[in-house]
């Protein structure tokens, strides 16, 4: 895809989230679009940042390491990266290192290993806590009382180095829209009960919506949308699997 492609399509969604919004009552400004980069060159991503876009999520943490290396060399300080997938342990160093945000944490034992590598860095991690919202989705918390124990631990700060400031789901995919828009309005109640019990968390994005259900997430409260085919156009699948 040509970089005046790109342009016209981050043109074309930035309106549709503007309509959005609007169509919502909701204020403009207030949903952010993170462009899911994942399978495209960095070549793409500097088109998107060309076009005035700086914040992209990547699932395959090898593949975004090497790829915002190189655009972090071209472009310092420009880009934002957040991790946006299920994240296995042994891909957490380097998350910590080429990331802002890492969007998918559901368990404990990934908030130690934020929290450890983080220290060594002395950086201060940005996480969104994954929520299990529908049967097709795998990853998330899926006990409210696991959710709870992590949110105290980061509350009382035992991860000094970890900031929770989001919330994210996943919604089934499928044609009904019952079901779509009760996964994202479950997240935002979850959010009011979380700063209800929990006022000195900084928990205020939802990461919910992707490019076939955006408009009701935002519709149901999203501020953050993820959006990837309809930016850069269909993804290069030959891409070497590493796991994450």
């Amino acid at each position: 895809m040509t970089a005046d492609q790109i342009k016209d399509n981050f043109d074309k969604i930035r309106l549709d989230i503007a309509n959005a919004e609007k169509a919502s009552g909701r204020e403009s400004g207030s949903v952010i679009l993170c462009a899911v980069s994942k399978f495209h060159p960095a070549q793409s991503v500097l088109a998107a940042m060309d076009a005035g876009h700086f914040l992209f999520g990547e699932n395959r943490v090898q593949e975004a390491f090497s790829k915002f290396t190189e655009i972090n060399t071209m472009r310092p300080g420009k880009a934002q990266l957040h991790i946006i997938g299920s994240l296995q342990l042994n891909k957490v160093k380097k998350s910590v290192e080429i990331a802002s945000c890492i969007q998918s944490v559901d368990r404990e034992d990934l908030l130690k290993e934020i929290e450890k590598y983080a220290s060594k860095l002395n950086k201060t991690m940005d996480v969104f806590l994954e929520i299990h919202t529908g049967e097709d989705s795998k990853s998330g918390y899926k006990d409210e009382s696991e959710l709870m124990a992590s949110l105290q631990n980061l509350s009382s700060g035992l991860y000094p180095h970890i900031r929770a400031t989001g919330l994210m789901t996943m919604a089934p995919f499928c044609d009904d829209e019952k079901i779509v828009r009760k996964s994202f309005s479950s997240l935002r109640e979850l959010r009011e009960k979380v700063n209800k019990s929990f006022p000195n968390l900084p928990i205020k994005e939802l990461s919910m919506g992707m490019s076939g259900d955006y408009k009701i997430a935002i519709e149901e409260g999203s501020t953050m949308v993820r959006i990837g085919t309809a930016l850069f156009g269909e993804r290069e699948y030959n891409k070497p699997n590493d796991g994450n």
